[in-house]
């Protein structure tokens, strides 16, 4: 039979943005459902729904991901384990790490305390994490390397990792004279603090205003994958920034992938200006192309809560487009990528976002 792939970004409705990823893929006789975040504890019934109602009454997911523990990404997840069989867990769990880390933790003498409290501050994993044990779910580390089903992942490194939960605004009992903690600043504050820019500025083609500011450590961590299916190249990246994406591209060459060159991209953090740059967007998809340049590169798939006026930002979607590319994002509906893929009765063809030719002043 030939090979097809269907790729999910389910609607998380909510005043403020979620990522609820599944998809369904052939490779030769295997078929594959993999299931990327869950968002909220809220929207992971409906995320089983839709996966029961358009993957053919599944029973069995082959690969579940917790990008990182923010709750509009892995609380919807705990569903999802309790009503499928799985085949394996991927996240990445702090407090595994606990005795590698405690020489860098200077209020902690216990590498059994220091697990506990690490456990902890990242609730949402660790509910994860009972579920699977309670289930004998086999739980593996999507480090940079791993292969999940027909995707690699392309970041973190396990080095990295365990640096940015040193630095995490969650661990702040840390050793004063780690470099890391020097870095870490308020990131962690920066996003919780986020206003709505109550004016924006017009802009020409091309121009390009992001954040100076960086995504928090937990973004950081999130999981980035890529997989090459049916001939198209997809990445998912879940809230990393540009650090993370940073060392995924310099590791894209050990897994066949040339940059830029990417047909189908997640933009990361429900389009935040904080987790991109023009260098970072150039080194994945290319540079910028003339204005009215026919045809379309590639297509960017952001999810984004309608009700959420924080995202996606005018900037982010300005850069897509000035890279070849068109935005589609959830908006109050689902949507979906595929190729070869079985028809879906009441799915219409998507529409892009318009290109804005104003964007959020520095």
């Amino acid at each position: 039979m030939t090979d097809f792939y269907e790729i999910d970004f389910w609607d998380v409705e909510s005043d403020k943005s979620g990522d609820a990823i599944s998809m369904r893929y052939r490779i030769g006789e295997k078929v594959y459902v993999h299931v990327v975040d869950g968002g909220y504890q809220s929207t992971g019934e409906s995320l089983v729904h839709n996966i029961q109602k358009y993957y053919g009454e599944v029973k069995k997911i082959d690969h579940v991901v917790a990008t990182h523990n923010d709750g509009d990404h892995s609380g919807g997840l705990r569903p999802i384990l309790e009503n499928f069989e799985i085949g394996t867990l991927w996240m990445l769990r702090p407090w595994i790490y606990a005795e590698e880390l405690l020489d860098r933790f200077e209020n902690y003498e216990s590498a059994e305390y220091l697990r506990r409290k690490l456990r902890s501050l990242y609730p949402n994993l660790a509910a994860l994490e009972d579920i699977a044990n309670e289930k004998g779910i086999e739980i593996r580390e999507p480090f940079q390397g791993q292969n999940i089903g027909a995707f690699s992942v392309l970041a973190p490194t396990k080095s990295r990792f365990l640096d940015l939960v040193v630095a995490s605004e969650k661990t702040p009992e840390i050793a004063t004279d780690d470099p890391m903690a020097k870095k870490a600043g308020l990131a962690g504050l920066f996003e919780a603090a986020k206003k709505v820019a109550k004016e924006f500025v017009n802009a020409l083609w091309g121009d390009e205003i992001f954040s100076p500011k960086e995504t928090s450590a937990e973004n950081d961590m999130s999981v980035v994958q890529f997989a090459n299916l049916v001939g198209d190249r997809i990445l998912l990246t879940g809230d990393v920034g540009r650090g993370g994406l940073t060392e995924a591209a310099d590791f894209a060459p050990f897994v066949g992938l040339n940059l830029p060159g990417i047909d189908k991209f997640q933009v990361p953090h429900h389009g935040s200006r904080r987790n991109v740059s023009s260098e970072v967007l150039d080194r994945w998809l290319g540079p910028k192309v003339p204005e009215n340049q026919e045809g379309t590169k590639f297509k960017a798939y952001i999810s984004s809560a309608k009700a959420d006026e924080h995202h996606p930002r005018k900037a982010v979607v300005r850069a897509v487009y000035h890279r070849g590319g068109k935005v589609f994002a959830t908006e109050g509906t689902s949507i979906q990528t595929n190729r070869n893929a079985p028809a879906r009765e009441g799915w219409n063809t998507m529409t892009p976002m318009e290109y804005p030719s104003e964007q959020e002043p520095e």
